[in-house]
């Protein structure tokens, strides 16, 4: 009797598991294995989110509504830098590369943020006793169905990080057949001007949403490799038909044009096509700074500015999946 008895409790035991795909929250929850290869482990689906970036804040609002964030970061409500302006007003409390003492005082279940840039104040907050899933900020399509699955997964919300990979793969394939009706004979030269000087260098973000967008990348025409700076001299040499000048301006307390005439008005610089034959345009920074499922939105504004209406003008995008059920 007492066999039959260990038998049908080890039957009910194997039952329980589910042969091991226990819902999040039951049995011992479940862990995931960041961009840095540590191993992070949940009881259960974190409620209080933070991130420690603005492109984060697009990757976890794609997934979850923004009831799940303590806090965002202060450009999420800029609408010169930003494409969740509308979410970020719903979410009070805005930050700037918060301190350790801000984040404990928000009592985040997770903290999500850049493992190449903030791998100090991830240490500071593990040390603290903080749940930290350090991210790869994504360049190209496939390392943003990385960062998707692994904020997904974290989040204990992994059919929605698929759901959000097939809307992102859907919009890139449909931007692909308006850019592939462009004969290649008129694909324009973009050059990109940026308060980040080594912006749009080759294998940077900006470089591959040119690729999407099917124009050539001036610095990358003249060989400008990662971390080597835009000059002047630089500007002649590619001679861009079409140039992009920044927008932000820090909730309008910085003078961005002053920034941009000591280009524009430089007498060295006329014979500049884009110059010359004004074509200057203005991004929404939103959009091709945005290093997360939206980037693809990214490339279709600087596709935009190239061809016109060849090509339609993303206005208010953002994938999100998080009203999903």
């Amino acid at each position: 009797m007492r066999m039959l008895v260990g038998a049908l409790a080890l039957m009910l035991m194997l039952a329980a598991l589910g042969c091991g795909s226990a819902p999040a929250g039951q049995l011992g929850g479940y862990a995931v294995t960041d961009a840095e290869g540590r191993t992070v482990a949940f009881a259960e689906k974190p409620v209080r989110v933070l991130n420690y970036a603005l492109w984060l804040d697009d990757v976890v609002l794609g997934l979850v509504p923004p009831e799940r964030l303590v806090g965002i970061d202060h450009l999420a409500d800029d609408p010169n830098s930003s494409n969740i302006v509308e979410i970020a007003e719903k979410i009070p409390v805005k930050l700037n590369q918060p301190s350790a003492e801000q984040v404990v005082a928000l009592h985040p279940d997770v903290v999500f943020l850049d493992a190449g840039k903030d791998a100090a104040v991830a240490e500071t907050l593990r040390d603290l006793g903080i749940r930290v899933v350090a991210c790869q900020k994504p360049r190209t399509a496939d390392e943003v169905r990385v960062v998707v699955r692994l904020v997904a997964a974290a989040l204990g919300e992994e059919e929605k990080g698929t759901a959000l990979i097939a809307a992102y793969d859907a919009e890139c394939q449909a931007l692909a057949a308006r850019v592939a009706e462009i004969p290649p004979a008129e694909r324009k030269t973009v050059l990109v001007i940026s308060m980040s000087p080594t912006f749009g260098s080759k294998g940077g973000l900006f470089d591959y949403l040119c690729t999407m967008a099917g124009v050539r990348n001036g610095a990358v025409e003249i060989g400008l490799e990662a971390g080597q700076a835009l000059t002047k001299e630089h500007i002649l040499a590619v001679n861009p038909d079409v140039m992009i000048v920044p927008v932000w301006n820090d909730h309008g307390s910085y003078d961005i044009e002053k920034f941009n005439r000591e280009y524009l008005d430089d007498p060295a610089l006329q014979t500049v096509k884009a110059i010359r034959n004004q074509q200057i345009v203005r991004p929404h920074e939103g959009y091709i700074y945005n290093a997360s499922q939206d980037m693809v939105f990214g490339a279709q504004d600087i596709a935009h500015m190239a061809y016109g209406d060849l090509v339609d003008q993303p206005v208010e995008r953002h994938l999100s999946v998080a009203d999903k059920e």
